[in-house]
């Protein structure tokens, strides 16, 4: 057999991937990767990134008419599409700049390309064949579509991000965080949005105050939201479409999105011819370090199905890196991952939810308060920021952060530093508030709402 071409070959510049890659070329190693789209992966081009963009630019309907409560008088504002998703490419395109400049800099080789395993030591891209001691599979995720009749009319999140125009009705299938999220974006320039959700309620994993709290909300907003339903097919009428729910009823819309969740993107590989187990969703099967089931080959990221978020893609990246090449191992901690969603209003969460706490711990104190947020007391607008701190009574300390309202993602980040520190209530407490700020009530929260003992 030829000697390696490369310490570590990397299929997949994503988050995970790239990081990797990095990190191994910074240790010393030799490093090549490839790709066949864009560099930077989901959260990049179809994730994290532009739906953010996207968020900012669905805000301004909102804060225009707010705006006249603090004096400000504006002519009737108008919105084109067109130059919020063009403005989006650009800087899309800068960043897959940035990240080029990034594995150059690492000295890590970049080859263009979908790479497939044709042994535990070979990736083929096109004629061409490499060899490396080490692979890493960091192909991420794509969007999991159902098999009905119709679904051939419909879009995903994916393609959400380049439609020529913006519909005056959308369906989106999904009561999951890309469905919300994309609920409150395309409400927020104007579409009429029915959401659909087999589950009874909306983000089913969350905190139950977090789901209560924005479903009164988006409700609020004039959002439609069919609970426990499924569509189970899809007919074109004219120029429109016709869903069908499991339960009969019929909606129309100009497009329907499906948003029902993202699925591990390892099909055309060639995992299985060379040993590399998968799980039934097609998730890379790997052990604490992250190796498959052939000791060579390694995956990181959404592909393998654990935690999809980006900072966590990165952080095993890294972990993957610092193990093979800086006498690891390094272990990712997945204990209290902050996470955000970023829906209008917006979520954050760290640590148990409350009905996890019930299940895991012997006595449970629940801490929460609504109000309006400082702001709408002027607007009159009637949404409710909620604040929750659920907290192991026997230790003292807080194991939970929930939090629906404006900024809630950076309030959150502060809160998960610590819990990841082992905070205790009576330390919030003593904590001093900064005023004025939803984030002090935080540290005023006195007496607890429930009491939980097993």
């Amino acid at each position: 057999m030829a000697a390696h071409d490369y310490d570590l070959f990397v299929v997949g510049a994503g988050s995970a991937g790239v990081r990797a890659a990095r990190v191994a070329a910074d240790l010393g190693a030799k490093v090549a990767l490839c790709e066949d789209r864009q560099l930077g992966g989901t959260c990049v081009n179809a994730g994290c990134v532009p739906k953010k963009l996207f968020v900012y630019g669905s805000h301004y309907a909102s804060d225009f008419a707010d705006a006249k409560a603090y004096g400000w008088r504006l002519g009737p504002p108008g919105f084109e599409w067109t130059t919020l998703r063009d403005n989006k490419d650009k800087e899309i395109l800068r960043l897959n700049g940035v990240y080029g400049d990034v594995l150059a800099t690492a000295g890590v080789t970049v080859i263009e390309g979908r790479g497939r395993l044709t042994d535990p030591e070979t990736v083929r891209i096109g004629e061409r064949r490499i060899r490396a001691k080490h692979i890493l599979v960091a192909t991420g995720g794509r969007p999991d579509v159902p098999t009905i009749p119709g679904i051939e009319h419909v879009i995903t999140s994916d393609d959400a991000f380049h439609l020529e125009r913006i519909p005056r009705r959308v369906i989106i299938a999904g009561g999951g965080y890309i469905g919300v999220e994309f609920a409150g974006i395309f409400h927020g320039l104007g579409a009429q949005v029915e959401l659909v959700a087999r589950t009874p309620e909306i983000l089913i994993r969350f905190d139950v105050d977090i789901r209560a709290t924005l479903h009164e909300e988006l409700t609020r907003k004039g959002i439609g939201l069919h609970l426990e339903r499924t569509i189970d097919r899809i007919d074109r009428k004219g120029d429109a479409y016709a869903a069908t729910l499991s339960d009969g009823s019929v909606l129309l819309a100009d497009t329907i999105m499906v948003a029902v969740g993202r699925k591990p993107n390892t099909r055309g590989l060639g995992l299985g011819d060379v040993g590399v187990d998968t799980s039934p969703r097609g998730a890379v099967v790997v052990d604490d370090a992250y190796r498959s089931t052939v000791s060579s080959i390694h995956a990181v990221g959404d592909v393998i199905d654990r935690v999809q978020l980006t900072p966590v893609a990165l952080a095993e990246g890294a972990a993957l890196a610092r193990s093979l090449f800086d006498g690891g191992p390094v272990a990712v901690d997945y204990a209290n991952i902050p996470t955000a969603v970023f829906t209008q209003p917006p979520v954050g969460t760290v640590g148990l939810t409350e009905q996890a706490a019930n299940r895991m711990l012997t006595h449970v104190d629940v801490y929460r308060t609504h109000f309006r947020p400082m702001k709408h007391t002027m607007t009159g607008r009637h949404t409710r920021t909620m604040m929750k701190l659920v907290v192991d009574a026997a230790s003292d300390r807080v194991v939970g952060c929930h939090m629906v309202g404006d900024d809630a993602g950076d309030i959150i980040q502060g809160l998960a530093i610590a819990l990841k520190c082992g905070a205790t209530k009576a330390q919030f407490d003593a904590t001093i508030g900064l005023h004025p700020s939803a984030a002090e009530e935080f540290v005023t929260l006195r007496k607890p709402v429930r009491t939980f003992r097993s």
